[in-house]
C-alpha cells in the first residue's frame, strides 16, 4: 500500500520542478485518482488559478504575491483572495476611488466585465457611470461613500489632455524637475494654472509616480 505521505513528499518535488499543474497530468505522475491527489493539495496547502477556470494548481508556499495579493506564473494567474470573483470583490473593496472593467482587466490579465456585471447585479459591488465607463465600487456604503468623494476629488484634479502633453513633454525635458517645477514651466507655456497636485495626479494615473519625489513633509 502506497504511504500518502510519501505522496505528498513527492508531489512537492513535482512542483519544485514545475511550479503550476493541472490535475489530471498531476494525477497520472502520482499514479493516484484525482480525487486523491485533490486530497494531497489539500494536506499541502494550495491555490487554485483564478484563470483558465481555476483548472491550475500551485502548491501555498510557492507564490510570491504582490501588495495587492495577486502572483503570476506566464499567463496563469493566481490571487490569495481565490477565485476570479472574489479577487474582483476584494479589488473594487481595497480600491481608493473603484476600478473600472478596463483596469481590472489590466491588472489581473483577463477579461471580467461580464463578471464584474453578474457582481453588480448580485449586489457584491456597486457602480458609477464615469463617461462611457462604469467604475466599480464597494457593497458596503459607507465605503462606497469614501470611494465616490475620492472619485471626485480625482476627476477635479485631472488635467485636460492638451495641458497633460505639455507637462509630459517638460518632464522628458527635465526629468529631474520637482513637480511644482513642472507645474510652473507648462502653466508659463500653457498660459493657465497648474498645481502640483495635478502634475501628481498626472504621473499617478500613467504609472509614473515610482520615479516623482515624495511631497515634503510639513514642518
Amino acid at each position: 500500500m502506497k504511504d500518502p505521505t510519501q505522496t505528498v513528499r513527492r508531489m512537492q518535488e513535482l512542483f519544485d520542478k514545475q511550479p503550476c499543474w493541472r490535475i489530471e497530468p498531476l494525477s497520472r505522475q502520482l499514479d493516484y485518482s484525482i480525487v486523491s491527489v485533490r486530497r494531497f493539495l489539500t494536506i499541502a496547502g494550495y491555490y487554485s488559478s483564478f484563470t483558465h477556470n481555476g483548472r491550475w494548481y500551485t502548491l501555498a508556499s510557492i507564490p510570491r504575491f504582490s501588495p495587492q495579493g495577486l502572483w503570476f506564473y506566464r499567463d496563469i494567474g493566481f490571487s490569495k483572495a481565490g477565485s476570479l470573483t472574489r479577487t474582483l470583490v476584494a479589488l473594487v473593496e481595497e480600491s481608493a476611488a473603484g476600478m473600472t472593467a478596463e483596469a481590472l482587466g489590466q491588472k489581473l490579465r483577463c477579461r471580467c466585465h461580464s463578471v464584474l456585471v453578474g457582481l453588480y447585479r448580485r449586489g457584491a459591488v456597486q457602480r458609477q457611470r464615469q463617461g462611457r465607463a462604469h467604475v466599480y465600487l464597494a457593497a458596503d456604503a459607507q465605503r462606497a461613500g469614501h470611494q465616490r468623494q475620492a472619485m471626485t476629488a480625482g476627476q477635479a484634479m485631472q488635467l485636460p489632455a492638451e495641458i497633460a502633453v505639455m507637462v509630459l513633454a517638460e518632464f522628458i525635458r527635465q526629468p529631474s524637475a520637482e513637480p511644482d517645477l513642472l507645474a510652473k514651466r507648462a502653466s508659463d507655456r500653457a498660459g493657465v494654472r497648474i498645481e502640483a497636485g495635478q502634475v501628481r495626479a498626472l504621473f499617478e494615473q500613467h504609472d509614473l509616480k515610482k520615479i516623482l519625489r515624495p511631497p515634503p513633509s510639513a514642518s
